[in-house]
Formats: C-alpha cells, sequence, structure tokens
C-alpha cells in the first residue's frame, strides 16, 4: 500500500471514531523520518484509546498493515502509532494544543481529504 493511501485510511479510520480536527501532513520533503503524520484530536483518553485501536485493528484485519507497539498507550493522553512511511498521532486537546505539531512541522504540505463520490440514485 502506497503512503498515502495509508495516510488517507488512517484519517478514514479516526474519523469514524469521531476524532476531530484530522489533519494529514505530507512530511516526505521535511523529515528523513516518515513521509506522513496523521493528527487527530479526541476528547477525553478512552476516547484516544478508541480511535488508535480502531485504526489498528482496521488496518491489521482488513490491509494486513501491522505496526509496531504505540507509544504512549499507558497514559492515553497522546499515543503514536508508527507505520514506518506513516505516524499517526491521537491526542486529547490539550496536548495537541502545547505541542502543536502542525507548528512544528509548518513546512509539511496539508493533505486533503479524498473526494468521495455520490451513488448515483436509481
Amino acid at each position: 500500500m502506497k503512503p498515502k493511501e495509508l495516510a488517507q485510511l488512517c484519517r478514514e479510520y479516526a474519523d469514524s471514531k469521531k476524532a476531530e480536527d484530522i489533519v494529514v501532513l505530507d512530511v516526505s520533503g521535511v523529515s528523513s523520518i516518515t513521509d506522513y503524520f496523521v493528527i487527530a484530536t479526541a476528547n477525553s483518553e478512552p476516547h484516544v484509546r478508541s480511535i488508535w485501536h480502531e485504526i489498528v485493528d482496521r488496518l491489521q484485519r482488513d490491509h494486513g498493515q501491522h505496526a509496531g507497539k504505540p507509544e504512549g498507550a499507558q497514559q492515553s493522553q497522546w499515543v503514536v502509532v508508527d507505520y514506518f512511511d506513516v505516524v499517526v498521532h491521537v491526542m486529547v486537546k490539550r496536548v495537541r494544543e502545547e505541542y502543536n505539531l502542525e507548528g512544528l512541522w509548518n513546512d509539511a504540505t496539508a493533505v486533503r481529504p479524498p473526494v468521495r463520490r455520490r451513488a448515483k440514485k436509481l
């Protein structure tokens, strides 16, 4: 699976669990660590767990994609899931505002969500 497609799936799965302010950043031109960041906000620690579990479980079950052990899963205010080419950050609002990843990576390009096509009515 291509990194951009993986990042978009992470966005979709986070959205399915009602994550807020989901951003995908293409950091390939400014980072040697990864190609994409997916950043999502949760409204509580249980919500953080729900979001990252959804991403990990669905990617493994539906696409055979495996991540390393999520970092921060014990505290659950900020969890990082590493798919090598895509790094997912799920955090509560206060933590996201404090660390301001979008500001730190302001040279990165934001990736728009894919356009969803509506089914034609018969």
